[in-house]
């Protein structure tokens, strides 16, 4: 099937300080900055983008930088977990110690559907889990950071499987099936594991039902998934699907790092987004995430923007 998705493409998520969120992922994460944008559809805030060594599709987990915004509230109707690949189950073990140092909550190595995670939480209440890559399959691995400050044999290189959590947990499984070509491959009370793509760690979804407390978008929440597609022709079949299907969508939006459509599934944001043309283009290598990075169009308006945005650094050349 040609307009197949590749797996995750990237995860946003929403901060109140685009700083120490940075410093969280750097420092603690090892994580690299691969861009330091803003916001598209909100040119006063900052949208940052830690990802592997060279920001490969599918590593990704990015950052809307909303000073005011009101604290998240975890709970159903929400993507509720984002997962991190490492390449095996000593690398848990050596940011289980990591967290330690670095005052990290976490709840320590646990197994989730014969995989070794470990769940963790960011300071502002953003949840994350770390998925060892030991006897994985399925969709490959980025690069890990070079001259980041966790070994290249321990470090994060991707993204791993995105957890969402819903009320209405048949009509979300019947979508993942029927609209994206989801593939169920393990249920369990009241959760399902979907493969996407090529699946394992770097092409997975779980899926939960609760019917509890619902979530509360703001700081500390996800606000989008986003899943790979080949190119530009992929992304028009998709767009034509929605069309077919009767499924409301954004048209496509062209973000210069790559194109994306956009849907939402209940209370769930869905964005399809083309492997390319990447991060790469126009920042060399050695300085990626350094400055403030702007797509052509906002470029006449860069004065205004740096007057406007609250300037950090991120020189680390």
């Amino acid at each position: 099937m040609t307009n197949q998705l590749l797996g995750i493409h990237h995860v946003t998520a929403m901060t109140d300080n685009a700083m120490r969120n940075y410093t969280f992922f750097t420092e603690v994460l090892g994580m690299r900055l691969v861009k330091k944008t803003v916001n598209q559809d909100d040119i006063h805030t900052y949208h940052t983008f830690f990802a592997d060594d060279v920001g490969s599709p599918g590593t990704d987990m990015t950052f809307f930088d909303f000073p005011n915004i009101i604290k998240g509230k975890p709970g159903t109707n929400s993507i509720s977990r984002t997962g991190l690949r490492v390449p095996d189950d000593a690398a848990l073990e050596y940011y289980l110690e990591r967290f330690k140092e670095f005052d990290v909550k976490n709840e320590g190595i646990q197994e989730l559907f014969g995989k070794k995670v470990l769940p963790f939480e960011e300071s502002d209440g953003q949840r994350y889990q770390l998925f060892s890559d030991e006897n994985n399959k399925g969709v490959a691995p980025g690069i890990p950071w070079k001259n980041g400050p966790v070994p290249e044999d321990k470090a994060i290189y991707g993204l791993g499987p995105v957890e969402i959590t819903v009320s209405y947990f048949e009509d979300f499984k019947k979508m993942l099936t029927k609209v994206y070509d989801m593939k169920p491959i393990l249920e369990e009370e009241n959760v399902m594991l979907f493969d996407v793509g090529k699946g394992g760690n770097g092409g997975q979804v779980i899926l939960r039902n609760d019917d509890t407390t619902p979530s509360r978008q703001g700081y500390g929440q996800v606000h989008h998934v986003s899943f790979r597609v080949k190119d530009h022709d992929t992304i028009k079949q998709w767009e034509a699907k929605y069309d077919k299907m009767g499924i409301q969508h954004s048209g496509i939006v062209d973000r210069f790092y790559f194109e994306a459509l956009y849907t939402r599934v209940g209370h769930i944001l869905i964005e399809l987004s083309t492997d390319g043309p990447g991060f790469m283009g126009d920042e060399p290598y050695e300085t990626l995430g350094e400055s403030l990075a702007l797509p052509p169009f906002l470029e006449p308006k860069r004065e205004k923007i740096e007057a406007q945005i609250r300037p950090f650094d991120t020189t680390r050349s």
